[in-house]
């Protein structure tokens, strides 16, 4: 894991460069492949050392942060055509990289709550400084606050799991508190912040803001990885509250499954596209939370291929959504209409995203579902009236967000005659690629179990 590390900190001489952009973006892409190359590698010892460590799980999360940054890059370019601040904006992703590259490898409890706090950071800074509205400042300060708040008590959870075990490491935590008060006080502080970051029903507020005021980097990021932040540290974290989760986790999966069909339903009257992906990721990583939370074989590795199914999808959509912006200066439904005769060619990437987010066949999106709602009706066969629901309404809206879009008469006041440009096209292949075809190497989301 440290070879990975030490090649990030060569990179930084880079940006010195006068072609540090193409640089950065092209050895981004390289380490995307030199880390897949390395990746079945990941299920033996030899990525463990002390203080880092890999296994199937995080390195898939690390190479999908890889992959979106350099996409983000990619995407970005119009930072650098205007030259507003192009090399601060490239020294925050590499910052944004480096700190989920270490919430992702590091094995002690407390180095990866630092890293997974520093994250917020350069999010932070990516869209007060690189939003678009003024109201991105209020985003800001919810996605502070709301973050924040709940990651103080984890922090007093992790000082109180050393008093006790004398080790912060993840790999030798057991089955510690009984369902006591105390017990249980200690399980909702150290949950909290990652109910949080997933976001679950009723603490999601903060999602749709940050996403709408966002650039389209930072909703890529935030879309892409930073919301598996806290599924990642719920599945690290699962052994040391199973006893304690086996009482009370049906409280968060009922939650998660209400708060879907709730978020669904809103997804059908959203006139914003980026508002409309953004809850519909609080939909779908309430499935996720769900199958989490019961703590079976195929709830927790269906998890993972839906994190990183959602991280590809939910991506591709907010740069669909930005290409658009550019073109027409707004992200209303109520503009954005018959797109299918001002951009033939991007409506077959709509199409096919679309359909992915829908979980249509053969995106690795289907695979999770499928997984995730097998475990949760063997877990309750009473639960199949809102997961019915849930994947209705999120066909529903998928297709409302198509249907409108593409169809009717075309907005007369464009910028842009643009139907797409090279390195559009290639961004959008790069994320719906390996999208569809993970289905037939699906079998590496087991190996971690």
């Amino acid at each position: 894991m440290l070879k990975f590390l030490m090649m990030m900190m060569f990179m930084i001489p880079f940006f010195l460069s006068s072609y540090f952009w193409m640089l950065v973006q092209g050895l981004f892409f390289v380490m995307s492949f030199m880390f897949l190359f390395d990746f079945y590698s990941m299920a033996n010892l030899n990525h463990l050392s002390y203080m880092l460590g890999s296994d199937i799980l995080s390195g898939s999360l690390i190479l999908l942060s890889f992959w979106i940054c350099s996409l983000m890059v990619l995407t970005s370019t119009g930072i650098l055509k205007s030259n507003f601040n192009s090399l601060i904006f490239i020294v925050l992703i590499f910052m944004l990289l480096f700190s989920l590259y270490m919430t992702f490898s590091v094995i002690d409890l407390l180095m990866f709550y630092i890293s997974f706090e520093v994250s917020l950071i350069p999010t932070l800074m990516l869209i007060v400084g690189w939003g678009y509205q003024p109201e991105r400042l209020q985003a800001g300060v919810y996605l502070l606050f709301y973050t924040l708040f709940a990651s103080l008590p984890l922090l007093m959870g992790i000082f109180m799991l050393y008093g006790f075990w004398g080790s912060l490491n993840m790999n030798m935590m057991l089955f510690l508190f009984d369902p006591t008060i105390k017990g249980v006080l200690w399980y909702i502080s150290m949950i909290g912040a990652f109910l949080v970051k997933m976001p679950m029903y009723l603490l999601h507020l903060w999602l749709p803001k940050a996403h709408v005021e966002a650039p389209v980097s930072g909703s890529m990021i935030l879309a892409g990885v930073l919301l598996k932040l806290g599924g990642y540290g719920l599945l690290r974290l699962m052994p040391l509250l199973m006893k304690v989760g086996l009482k009370f986790n049906i409280l968060w999966i009922t939650i998660s499954l209400f708060g879907g069909v709730v978020v669904s339903l809103m997804c059908l009257r959203q006139t914003d596209l980026k508002s409309l992906v953004a809850f519909s990721s609080v939909a779908h990583m309430g499935l996720v939370l769900s199958g989490l939370m019961n703590i079976t074989f195929w709830g927790l590795e269906s998890c993972l291929v839906l994190m990183i199914a959602h991280g590809l999808c939910s991506s591709g959509m907010f740069a669909l959504i930005n290409i658009i912006y550019e073109r027409l200066g707004s992200r209303s439904l109520l503009i954005n209409k018959g797109l299918l005769s001002f951009m033939p060619t991007m409506s077959m990437w709509w199409f096919l995203l679309s359909s992915s987010n829908m979980a249509a066949p053969p995106s690795l999106n289907l695979v999770g579902e499928i997984g995730l709602i097998n475990s949760i009706i063997n877990w309750s066969f009473n639960s199949i009236i809102t997961l019915m629901l849930l994947s209705f309404l999120c066909a529903g809206y998928t297709l409302y967000l198509f249907s409108i879009s593409q169809h009717g008469q075309l907005f007369s006041s464009i910028y842009s005659c643009s139907s797409g440009k090279f390195n559009e096209y290639l961004m959008l292949m790069l994320h719906w690629f390996p999208l569809n075809y993970m289905i037939l190497g699906v079998d590496f989301c087991i190996y971690w179990l």
